[in-house]
């Protein structure tokens, strides 16, 4: 298999939490493309990675909780800008700094749900997997864990609109089967939590 390497990156543009590159790329068969990715990484962390092969560093954690008093599974319906609607997700986050993903796992869970973190299942938790690679570059920890307490909004930040759900296999089902809109990673939770 022939390698297909980026030659030059430039930036389209850079917002606060995201920003969007031109990738000057060259296929299999030599010829010279360009692709648009989405980052959450400034240019010198892109170039690092791409050209000095420095290590990627996860952008934010995704959380599948299992709350242990209530047998159910953890799920949120949240406003999300780009679809101008309501989606059911997972809590998630973006890693603060040098901040350890189980400190994001903690600190997020509790900002988006008010539960308590419990403990950390880390022979079913990926600390790396891509979102949604034709696009971005974003990884995540993908984190199994168990929690407890009761929901709470009293931490969300302002531009968070989210309902906290908690659902039994037969719920996750109806939710599956409802005309709401659902993000992948929590369709996929709620199908492995029925077959748990």
């Amino acid at each position: 298999m022939s390698k297909v390497r980026i030659s030059n990156i430039t930036t389209l543009a850079d917002t606060k939490y995201l920003k969007l590159y031109n990738a000057d790329y060259i296929n299999k068969k030599g010829d010279l493309r360009n692709w648009s990715i989405a980052s959450r990484k400034d240019l010198e962390t892109i170039k690092n990675k791409f050209f000095r092969g420095e290590e990627d560093k996860i952008d934010a954690v995704v959380i599948v909780a299992k709350h242990i008093t209530e047998d159910k599974l953890v799920v949120i319906r949240q406003f999300r800008v780009p679809i101008n609607g309501y989606v059911i997700e997972l809590p998630a986050g973006l890693i603060d700094n040098n901040e350890s993903f189980e400190d994001a796992v903690k600190r997020e869970l509790k900002e988006e749900t008010g539960l308590d973190l419990i403990s950390i299942d880390y022979k079913n938790t990926k600390e790396r997997v891509y979102v949604s690679v034709g696009m971005t570059d974003e990884s995540v920890a993908l984190v199994q864990c168990t929690c407890d307490g009761d929901i709470s909004s009293d931490n969300l930040e302002d531009d968070e609109d989210i309902e906290v759900i908690m659902v039994s296999k037969e719920e996750a089902r109806q939710l599956i089967d409802s005309n709401e809109n659902i993000d992948v990673k929590a369709l996929l939770a709620m199908q492995n939590f029925i077959l748990s």
